[in-house]
């Protein structure tokens, strides 16, 4: 059947509904958001909508597609802002699949799963994109899938959710599965010259989120956020093998957690964005404020497919940058945002796991421990 198309912030968006989770895609930019997750009598949306779409702004028609959408989370092929061409090939920022307007909308329903599907032929490297957004019922989880078909070479594929946080210093406890290198921005993410500004010290190498060097000297603990309010930043962690890996954010006030879970060997690292009023430029504006993305990717930092497809200072170190596509084989990126809900002293999220029952047990540093319906086997499904 055909999807529900309603005018959302400005975007025409496709729905579909579970009866834990709402969810909207945009037509152009296939950005998946607003977002809203039903925990028991609460309703919460944790997706960040740039201001302009929610004050209904027209910005400037130059700019990419998917700044005049920006919202949720989007999937980027090639991931980065891909100023320089790679082998002649011109993609536009985070690549097609987060600029072009996507087709086929088609939603199925059937034994407690919903499913919306959608495509992309691109252009700029030929291949066909389908995207995959399934709800299941019970389940406090939105599951992911991008099937890349008819497209070969090396390429950078990542996923850019941006959370918007309560402005409240400190309001969402970050944390990650284990790392095994992690790094600020090699060169300075900002530049106050064009009014932007940056807080991390370029290049600095950390071991805990906990512990990470400033531009102007000392530390910062990056799992304390919203923080360093006039700022943008970015850091890298290679996450560590295994069966799966995952970031989290918790909210010990609101009593409830986010959580994103990949595939390690398909999605390597984990970008966090900072982006706490830092920059002052159209269409920003010094108003895109307690921002954060979880941008998980196989890259070079955000830069694009060029740089992440050469020799660089984190392929160098042994640690993945770019993958490498067959025409003849579907590459396939499944990843799974959830929520849940935590009891009270539920202060930040130590450790992720299946648990016999097959739900996700979530334990906290304190010891508490909460649990969500979640289907992790999705990750490996083909």
């Amino acid at each position: 059947m055909k999807p529900r198309l309603e005018n959302i912030h400005g975007q025409p968006s496709l729905g579909v509904r579970s009866d834990k989770v709402e969810a909207w895609v945009t037509r152009q930019a296939g950005m998946l958001g607003p977002v809203t997750f039903t925990l028991g009598k609460k309703k919460v949306a944790p997706f960040s909508v740039a201001p302009w779409a929610l004050n209904g702004e027209t910005i400037e028609k130059g700019l990419p597609p998917l700044l005049h959408a920006l919202r949720g989370d989007f999937f980027c092929l090639p991931f980065g802002g891909n100023e320089n061409p790679y082998r002649g090939e011109q993609h536009p920022p985070h690549g097609e699949t987060a600029n072009s307007r996507w087709t086929h909308g088609k939603l199925t329903s059937s034994g407690g799963v919903h499913e919306l599907h959608l495509q992309l032929k691109t252009r700029v490297r030929k291949g066909q994109v389908d995207k995959h957004i399934q709800l299941r019922d019970g389940h406090e989880a939105i599951y992911q899938r991008h099937v890349v078909t008819g497209m070969s070479g090396v390429m950078a594929p990542g996923h850019h959710a941006m959370l918007k946080l309560p402005d409240a210093p400190g309001s969402g406890r970050i944390s990650t599965s284990g790392f095994v290198h992690g790094q600020v921005l090699p060169f300075p993410f900002e530049n106050p010259g064009t009014a932007g500004y940056h807080a991390l010290k370029p290049d600095a190498t950390f071991r805990s989120l906990q512990k990470v060097s400033l531009h102007c000297g000392g530390s910062t603990d990056l799992t304390h956020y919203p923080a360093r309010k006039g700022f943008d930043d970015l850091a890298l962690m290679v996450n560590k093998p295994g069966d799966f890996a995952w970031t989290a954010v918790t909210f010990p006030k609101e009593r409830y957690v986010y959580f994103a879970l990949k595939d390690p060997r398909v999605l390597a690292s984990t970008i966090l964005w900072m982006s706490n009023a830092g920059r002052h430029y159209h269409p920003w504006n010094g108003r895109h404020a307690s921002v954060l993305g979880i941008e998980d990717v196989t890259a070079y930092y955000h830069v694009g497919l060029a740089e992440s497809a050469k020799k660089n200072p984190l392929s160098d170190k042994g640690h993945p940058t770019s993958l490498r596509l067959n025409a003849r084989k579907p590459f396939i990126v499944n990843y799974i945002i959830g929520m849940t809900a935590i009891p009270t002293s539920f202060d930040i999220v130590k450790s992720i796991r299946v648990s016999g029952d097959g739900t996700l047990a979530l334990t906290a540093r304190s010891g508490r421990q909460a649990t969500a319906k979640v289907d992790p086997s999705f990750l490996y499904e083909t």
